[in-house]
């Protein structure tokens, strides 16, 4: 499991960052924009609004990057995308909805990339579906369960760093929300048969 202090490689980077160095900072953002945009389309839904997300994120990091006082940086930058993430799931809220289909170029893209180049199409076509199915009931929970679900199952975080990504633990002492709800279980059922029916047509 990830510890709470950053990896030893990092902490040259950001202490050069609080100096003001932007090219270390640039080497922070290349090591994390990944998790960062993955975390902000689980959340998010949407290919184009997680990547405003996660450089808003990155830009509002550089700005608090003097802020961090140690600890795992990973959580403190993640703390930094779930907010802007949140802050956008709040102003769509307050604006009538868009599809995702009326977006420009929205039919090419699918969200974080998924297979390797020697990848065979159909494993690629499944893992695409896969993908989907677990985007799908991800939005049917709320954003903080999104979060907690995608940092513990698929991102192989602590407690520790799930608490201090959601701010929960050092404000009130309380624990992270379940790491497993039982929407989202009852999603993936309901949504069982999609896989299981490849493997009855071959059988």
């Amino acid at each position: 499991m990830p510890s709470s202090s950053p990896p030893p490689d990092d902490l040259p980077l950001i202490l050069a960052a609080q100096r003001g160095d932007l090219e270390s900072f640039n080497g922070l953002v290349t090591r994390y924009q990944n998790i960062a945009y993955t975390v902000a389309y689980r959340l998010l839904g949407e290919p184009f609004a997680a990547a405003d997300a996660a450089q808003d994120a990155f830009i509002s990091a550089y700005r608090k990057i003097r802020e961090y006082r140690g600890g795992s940086f990973k959580a403190w930058l993640l703390r930094i995308v779930t907010n802007t993430a949140y802050d956008q799931i709040r102003y769509d809220k307050r604006r009538p909805a868009t599809g995702i289909d009326d977006l420009p170029g929205a039919e090419y893209d699918d969200g974080p990339p998924l297979a390797s180049d020697d990848a065979l199409p159909e494993d690629v076509a499944e893992q695409r579906d896969t993908q989907q199915v677990i985007q799908d009931c991800l939005q049917t929970l709320p954003a903080d369960q999104r979060l907690t679900l995608v940092m513990f199952d698929m991102q192989d975080y602590s407690y520790q760093e799930i608490a201090e990504a959601n701010d929960v633990q050092a404000r009130h002492g309380e624990i992270p929300p379940e790491p497993r709800p039982v929407g989202m279980r009852r999603c993936l059922e309901g949504k069982r048969e999609l896989f299981d029916a490849p493997r009855r047509l071959d059988s």
